[in-house]
Parts: structure tokens; sequence; C-alpha cells
């Protein structure tokens, strides 16, 4: 069993307005794969959760594109002041222990390292590292990292 399978049938019945199993799904998920997926959570096609999804915690109004892999420990949410959350492009890898916080956009073919804690907005084609998450390469190729 995966996390995914049971949140892609959450967000099924979700779409369909079933009222209570999508939210039991939700409950189900991160009490057995202590990952939080929420049932609201809009993702693409061929999401990857790194080590079953290990301390993943996602937003509900994040969006997520298709073949994105998220490693564990990964938060990807809001703030307290700002009600907008991440939205992530297409082929985006998210190192573990990373934090993806506020109103911001990532862009396609992004490679964001370990520990890095991302607050701005990160263009297409781009290594980010660090504290706060920066930019130190970019116009690179995914197959050269991923």
């Amino acid at each position: 069993m995966n996390p995914i399978i049971l949140f892609r049938i959450a967000h099924y019945l979700y779409k369909k307005d079933i009222p209570l199993v999508p939210k039991f799904i939700t409950l189900l998920i991160r009490f057995l794969f202590a990952c939080y997926l929420p049932h609201t959570l809009i993702v693409g096609k061929k999401l990857q959760l790194g080590y079953g999804g290990l301390g993943v915690v996602i937003h509900g109004r994040c969006r997520i594109g298709d073949n994105c892999h998220i490693d564990q420990n990964v938060t990807l949410g809001g703030t307290s002041k700002k009600l907008d959350v991440p939205i992530l492009g297409n082929n985006v890898y998210i190192g573990s222990g990373a934090k993806i916080i506020g109103p911001i956009t990532i862009g396609n073919d992004v490679v964001i390292g370990a520990n890095a804690v991302v607050v701005k907005d990160i263009p297409s084609c781009s290594l980010v590292v660090g504290i706060p998450g920066k930019v130190i390469k970019s116009g690179i190729k995914m197959s050269d990292y991923v």
C-alpha cells in the first residue's frame, strides 16, 4: 500500500462530494504513513514520495505539477500572515528536510537541495540551496542532478 494510492482515492471521493470518507482516509494516511496528504490537495501525474512520505506535510491548498519527487520531512505550507501557499511546477525535485513556505511559485525542472528554506519564487531550470534558499545555478538539466 502506498500513501499516494490512498490519497488518490480520497481526492476522487472528495470531487464526487462524498462527505466524511475523504477526511477519514486523510487521517488513515497520517497514522499509517506519518505524512499529511489532505484530500483537497491538487496533484499532477506521477507524484513520488521518498521513503513512503515519512514526515511530509503539505498544505491542503497547494498545487503540485506532474512528475514531482518529494523526499522525507518536507513541508509545503503557508504562513500565519499570508493566505496563499506554494505552487509547484512540473518535474520538481525537493530534497529531504526542505521547507517551501508562503505564497510562492516554483517553476518547471527545479531541484531544491536538502534542508533548503525557500521563501521566494524560483524560476524554471534552477538549482536552489541554503537558508534562505538561493538559486545557485540556472539553466540546469534535471538529468544532471536526479
